[in-house]
C-alpha cells in the first residue's frame, strides 16, 4: 500500500516507472512535471500524487497523446479521475492525408515539412505510429499489388531519416549505454532510427549500427562498447534468427537488457531472458530501464 506522506528521489521514481532519470528531468524541464516537495537544504522529492501524475502522463503517451498534451491532462487537480473523450487517441487522418499527397507529388520539401510537423507536435513515437508508418504501409501495399511507387517509398523514407537525424543529440558528457542494430540482412532501419530519435529527445544518447548487421559484428560491438541495453530489430521473418540473440546473451559482460523488436522474430524461438516489446514505446521503456 502506498504512503501518501512518503517522499521519493528521482532514482526511485524512475525505477518505479521504468524510465531513465534523464527522462524525468526532461518531463520536469519541458512540461512542468517535476517533484513538488521541497525542504530547505535538500533536493526536491516526489510525492505519491506527483507519481500518479507521471503514471498518467506515461500512459497517455503510450496511447498516442503528444507529451505536452499528456502533461496538461496529468496536471489537472484530480489526475486519477476517469476521463472520457478528450483522452481518446488523436485523429491522425488529416496528417496522413497531407503527407500522402505530398509524397505522391514527390514534393520532397513538403514531405519533410509534414514529417517534421508531426514529430514536433506529436513526439517521435506517436508520429511514427500514427502518421509515418501508416503512410509507408499504404505505399508498400500499393507496391505489392502493382510493383509501383518504389520512388515514392525511397523519397519518404529518406525524408523520415533526415528528420529523425535532425533531432538534437545529447551532449557528450552523457555516456552512451544503448546500442541499436538491425538483425542480420535486415534492411528496415527506420524503426531503430525512430527509437534513437525518441531517446535523443529525452536526453538519452544511443549508438546505432544501422541495417544488416552480421551477428559477429554485433557481438563485437557489444564487446567493445559494453552497453547496458541492446535492441535488435527484425522486420521480416527471414532475418529473425534467434542465434544472433543467443550470441549476445552468451557474452561474458552481457547487457542488462537485450530486446528483440519487430514482427520478424518467431517468439517461441527467442531465447529466455530476451525482452520482446510490442511497440516502439515499450522498446524505449525497456531500454531506459537499464540506465537506472
Amino acid at each position: 500500500m502506498s504512503n501518501p506522506a512518503a517522499a521519493y528521489s528521482a532514482g526511485a521514481v524512475a525505477r518505479r516507472l521504468g524510465v531513465a532519470v534523464t527522462t524525468l528531468r526532461t518531463w520536469h524541464q519541458r512540461y512542468g512535471m517535476g517533484p513538488s516537495l521541497h525542504e530547505p537544504g535538500h533536493h526536491r522529492r516526489y510525492t505519491e500524487q506527483d507519481i500518479k501524475r507521471l503514471e498518467l502522463m506515461q500512459r497517455l503517451i503510450f496511447e498516442g497523446v503528444a507529451p505536452a498534451e499528456a502533461a496538461r491532462w496529468a496536471r489537472r487537480p484530480t489526475p486519477d479521475a476517469p476521463v472520457a473523450a478528450p483522452l481518446a487517441a488523436p485523429d491522425f487522418t488529416s496528417a496522413v492525408r497531407g503527407l500522402n499527397r505530398a509524397a505522391m507529388r514527390l514534393d520532397a520539401p513538403a514531405v519533410r515539412q509534414r514529417i517534421a510537423e508531426a514529430v514536433r507536435e506529436l513526439g517521435v513515437i506517436a508520429a511514427w505510429d500514427g502518421v509515418l508508418r501508416p503512410v509507408l504501409a499504404a505505399i508498400g501495399e500499393r507496391y505489392a499489388a502493382t510493383g509501383e511507387l518504389v520512388e515514392v517509398e525511397h523519397l519518404v523514407s529518406g525524408c523520415i531519416s533526415a528528420v529523425f537525424g535532425a533531432v538534437p543529440q545529447p551532449g557528450g558528457e552523457v555516456p552512451t549505454r544503448i546500442l541499436l542494430a538491425c538483425a542480420d540482412d535486415e534492411q528496415h532501419s527506420l524503426p531503430i532510427e525512430a527509437v534513437a530519435a525518441a531517446l535523443a529527445a529525452d536526453g538519452v544518447p544511443t549508438r546505432s549500427l544501422g541495417a544488416r548487421v552480421p551477428p559477429e559484428a554485433l557481438t563485437a560491438a557489444v564487446r567493445r562498447t559494453g552497453p547496458a541495453a541492446v535492441l535488435v530489430w527484425s522486420q521480416i521473418r527471414s532475418t529473425g534468427g534467434p542465434a544472433q540473440l543467443a550470441a549476445i546473451l552468451a557474452e561474458r559482460s552481457r547487457p542488462l537488457v537485450v530486446a528483440a523488436g519487430g514482427p520478424g522474430w518467431h517468439r517461441p524461438s527467442v531465447p529466455a531472458g530476451v525482452v520482446l516489446p510490442d511497440s516502439l514505446a515499450e522498446a524505449v521503456v525497456a531500454l531506459t530501464s537499464a540506465l537506472t
